[in-house]
């Protein structure tokens, strides 16, 4: 008899927990993750935990527009959150999809494919969005463990002293416990390395060798200084 009244009640328990897990709200998922002090905001979270929608979301500055985003519950399995993101762009041809992943002591993303506005983060390094190509990186305990795929930034003609070219781009790695993004043009003339740390710290050194020797005078009245045979400028600053 015990057998035969507890057995109800435990699966009355049991379904009322998957009921209750099913409704959990992203929101307070988003919050549980520590996502906020990763540099996530949204104006608006909404939907369960599962399934919902993040609208206005940002990156630090960086705007990545309305989302969706859910918790996938395999990873739960292995000791990873994992949140799926999936996302129409400014264009029509412009989507963002791809996962944010985090454990007891690793952070990164999953095979992310997008098109965001860069804003003035970089500034007044000229780059004007960013491209991911099947991007995943991977930090452990605060150092880059792993990182794969292409970066395209896109350049935007602020500079007038400077014939840049439209696009630079190059395949992420990691170097020195930090994330090295290398983007270079086809001349081989331009590039900016772009170096950014777990904590959201980042460095760009933007490198250009002119062919035009009167170029060098604007180029030091914009802050560049000589290198070698080319001119640098750095920035840093923190997502």
């Amino acid at each position: 008899m015990i057998g035969l009244r507890t057995r109800p009640v435990a699966l009355f328990g049991a379904m009322l927990t998957v009921a209750l897990v099913a409704l959990f709200p992203l929101r307070l998922a988003l919050g549980a993750f520590g996502l906020a002090d990763e540099g996530l905001s949204a104006r608006e979270v909404t939907g369960p935990v599962w399934w919902g929608g993040v609208n206005e979301a940002h990156y630090g500055n960086v705007a990545l527009g309305d989302v969706s985003a859910g918790l996938s519950p395999i990873q739960l399995f292995v000791g990873r959150a994992r949140i799926d993101v999936e996302g129409q762009q400014g264009m029509p041809n412009e989507s963002l999809h791809g996962a944010l992943s985090f454990s007891r002591n690793t952070a990164g993303m999953d095979d992310v494919t997008a098109t965001v506005p860069a804003g003035d983060a970089f500034a007044p390094v000229p780059i004007a969005s960013i491209g991911f190509d099947d991007v995943s990186v991977r930090f452990r305990d605060g150092r880059c463990e792993r990182a794969e795929g292409k970066i395209t930034a896109n350049i935007a003609a602020t500079m007038p002293q400077l014939a840049l070219p439209p696009t630079l781009s190059g395949n992420v790695r990691c170097e020195g416990g930090a994330l090295l993004v290398p983007l270079t043009g086809q001349a081989q003339t331009e590039s900016i390395a772009l170096t950014i740390e777990a904590d959201g710290k980042y460095r760009a050194v933007l490198s250009v060798r002119p062919t035009d020797p009167t170029v060098a005078t604007g180029l030091l009245a914009a802050g560049f200084r000589q290198v070698g045979a080319g001119y640098s400028l750095t920035v840093a600053g923190n997502f």
